[in-house]
C-alpha cells in the first residue's frame, strides 16, 4: 500500500507545483512582457489617479456625459452577471419600459436604442452602439453649452470598428468618449465623469 501512496503523493506535489505555480507564473510573466497594458486591466489613469478601465463599464449620471448600458450588477466586477430574466418576464418588461421612458425624457427622443434599456450579459459592458451614443449628442451638447455638430464629431471619432474587421459590431467606449468630450469641451468645474 505504501508503495502506491508515495508515488501518488509525489505526483500530486509535482503537478501542483508545475500546474498550480510554475505555469500561472510563466503565463503571467509572458502577458506582462507582451501586453502590459491589457495584463494590468487596461486601466485609464488621469492626473496620477486611476479613474476606470477601458474594459469595465461604470455609471455616469451627469447630462454632460454619455451614459452606458444598464447593469444588472451595478458594474460590480466581482459579481458580474445578468438578471437571467426571460423576455416574457413581467419584471423585465416593466424594468425595460421604465428605462425607455426615462431615456426618452432625458434625451428628448421617441427613438430608443435597444442597448440603452437592456443590460449586457456580463453587466460590465463598457461599450454602447454608435446609434445610442449619437442619440445622446443633443443632451450632451446642451449640458456643455457646445455645438451639437462638434459633439457628434467627438463621438464619431471614438467609434471603434469590428475586431479584425469581421468580429462583433462597431461600438463606442463610454469612458474614453467621456474623457474625449472633457478634452474637447473642458468642464467649468472639473469633476470625475
Amino acid at each position: 500500500m505504501l508503495a502506491l501512496i508515495r508515488p501518488a503523493l509525489i505526483s500530486v506535489g509535482l503537478f501542483t507545483l508545475l500546474l498550480g505555480l510554475a505555469y500561472p507564473l510563466a503565463i503571467t510573466g509572458l502577458a506582462q512582457a507582451a501586453f502590459p497594458q491589457q495584463a494590468d486591466g487596461s486601466l485609464i489613469v488621469q492626473n496620477g489617479r486611476v479613474i476606470g478601465s477601458a474594459l469595465v463599464g461604470q455609471t455616469f449620471t451627469s447630462a454632460r456625459y454619455l451614459q452606458g448600458r444598464p447593469s444588472a450588477v451595478d458594474y460590480d466586477a466581482t459579481g458580474s452577471g445578468a438578471s437571467n430574466l426571460g423576455p416574457l418576464n413581467a419584471e423585465l418588461i416593466a424594468e425595460t419600459s421604465e428605462r425607455a421612458a426615462a431615456w426618452r425624457v432625458a434625451n428628448d427622443s421617441a427613438e430608443v436604442p435597444g442597448d440603452a434599456v437592456t443590460a449586457s450579459a456580463s453587466g460590465l459592458d463598457p461599450h454602447i452602439s454608435p446609434a445610442n451614443a449619437l442619440a445622446q449628442a443633443e443632451r450632451i451638447a446642451a449640458a456643455r453649452g457646445a455645438d451639437v455638430v462638434q459633439v457628434r464629431g467627438v463621438i464619431a471619432r471614438q467609434i471603434e470598428g469590428r475586431t479584425f474587421g469581421i468580429l462583433g459590431q462597431p461600438r463606442v467606449n463610454v469612458l474614453q468618449t467621456n474623457l474625449a468630450l472633457d478634452g474637447a469641451f473642458p468642464p467649468e468645474h472639473p469633476d470625475r465623469p
